[in-house]
């Protein structure tokens, strides 16, 4: 019986589609569930919708709750974790108070100051659960779905030997879309991606084996639904020649060319169709709708499950645990350390490329190198992240402010002595959540 643990199960939707997909394998269908979370309201929920899919799906598996994380871990065969280090009420300063120096962030859970500052809470988090698992499941493997996905799983492989993966789904999410707007069905289009985690880029995409690209262009110049679905993308793509991952509304904040302005705000952020619109603290007031009415949310969230598909999704986790325990060797994409990789991106950085699955473990895909367009807005991503992982591992509050300063959307819009008051409110907004530094003035 394969032992799957979940760290941070109160996150539902993750929870609930993740272990419907495990269940579908044969090799994994009596597995052991465990759901681990420190909200026991939030895990009673986690663990009704499991139970749901169990039952209906008449699966031999079998389903335990917890909030004793070392005791769940005991023995598991495969860590999933899914955690979010903080709620509403602190994070929403992380894009409150760069808004305060003209910086107009959208989501703010990736890179920039709000997305460095939270991996600098997360990550005391995140390392005392690799430390439980290297003691209590050395033999495990884990994947991580939490964001800011580049900087903590290249904090992990500095600090632990764990075989880890990190899971994004907005490589597959993104070819379904170029394939929609084309018209080739799925099992017809064939790519290479690589690049960082929300910054990977299609180095070629094909229909049947041809360049699919000319159509993509065609779609997006001639047919105004398409290029207003995913404005900054479109943009991004027709400059620079090759297709992004992640949403628009994330890559608004990547780059310093369409929200420095109000009016470039207003052009390319604020009327596009698809997910995550560019408009500002979109992550807050989407969080703060929920909070509204909780209990009208919760009822409606479990009457849905009575008709909750369970047909396998497209997230990748299934299929990787199946090829892990020795089913069919799996290809996907994932975070990983950058051993020569991707020639033209920092070595040892996290790093987005091809990764086979299999009973050998994780296997990486040599890409090469990315085009020089696209290496130059990554390597620089990159570069910031390498920054922000090594000052929180030596506790420098000074890095983290040179970090932010390189930030492409922060430089475009601060001098650097408004970036140094900036980072110093928010290093004091975020003192008792930052226990490896010891002082906070950067």
């Amino acid at each position: 019986m394969t032992k799957i643990v979940f760290i941070g199960a109160g996150s539902r939707v993750f929870t609930r589609n993740l272990t419907r997909d495990i269940l579908t394998f044969p090799a994994m269908a009596d597995a052991n569930l465990v759901l681990v979370d420190t909200d026991a309201e939030r895990l009673e929920f986690a663990r009704r919708a499991v139970d749901s899919i169990i039952q209906r799906g008449h699966y031999p598996a079998k389903l335990e709750t917890s909030t004793n994380r070392a005791a769940a871990l005991e023995g598991a065969d495969i860590v999933i974790i899914t955690i979010n280090a903080n709620g509403v009420d602190v994070f929403r300063h992380d894009v409150e108070i760069p808004k305060q120096y003209g910086v107009d962030i959208n989501i703010g859970d990736t890179r920039g100051p709000s997305g460095i500052f939270r991996y600098l809470r997360t990550i005391p988090a995140m390392l005392d659960i690799v430390h439980d698992i290297e003691r209590y499941a050395p033999n495990a493997y884990l994947l991580n779905y939490t964001n800011p996905m580049a900087m903590l799983c290249r904090t992990i492989t500095r600090e632990s030997k764990i075989p880890m993966v990190g899971l994004c789904h907005s490589v597959q999410g993104t070819a379904e879309m170029l394939a929609g707007w084309i018209g080739a069905p799925m099992n017809e289009v064939t790519y290479t991606c690589a690049g960082i985690n929300h910054m990977a880029w299609y180095l070629n995409y094909k229909w049947n084996g041809q360049d699919a690209y000319p159509l993509i262009r065609k779609a997006i110049t001639e047919r105004p639904e398409i290029y207003n679905e995913e404005i900054v993308r479109n943009e991004m793509f027709l400059n620079l020649d090759y297709y992004i991952t992640e949403s628009s509304g994330h890559n608004s904040e990547y780059n310093a060319w369409f929200r420095k302005r109000p009016d470039l705000i207003e052009k390319y952020c604020t009327h596009g169709t698809g997910w995550n619109p560019g408009v500002y603290a979109y992550i807050v007031t989407e969080y703060e709708k929920r909070l509204v009415n909780p209990d009208e949310e919760n009822k409606k969230w479990l009457a849905d499950m009575a008709s909750f598909s369970l047909e396998r999704g497209h997230e990748f986790a299934s299929y990787i645990i199946n090829a892990l325990l020795g089913g069919d060797p799996f290809e996907f994409y994932g975070n990983v350390t950058n051993t020569d990789l991707i020639t033209n991106l920092p070595q040892n950085a996290c790093v987005e490329v091809p990764v086979w699955a299999s009973r050998k473990g994780f296997s990486p895909v040599h890409v090469g190198a990315l085009p020089p367009q696209c290496a130059a807005l990554a390597n620089l991503s990159s570069s910031i992240e390498e920054m922000a992982v090594e000052a929180s591992l030596t506790g420098n509050p000074r890095l983290v402010f040179q970090a932010i300063l390189h930030d492409p959307l922060t430089a475009a819009v601060c001098s650097m002595d408004e970036i140094h008051k900036m980072v110093n409110q928010m290093f004091e907004q975020n003192k008792q959540y930052l226990p490896q530094f010891s002082h906070f003035v950067a």
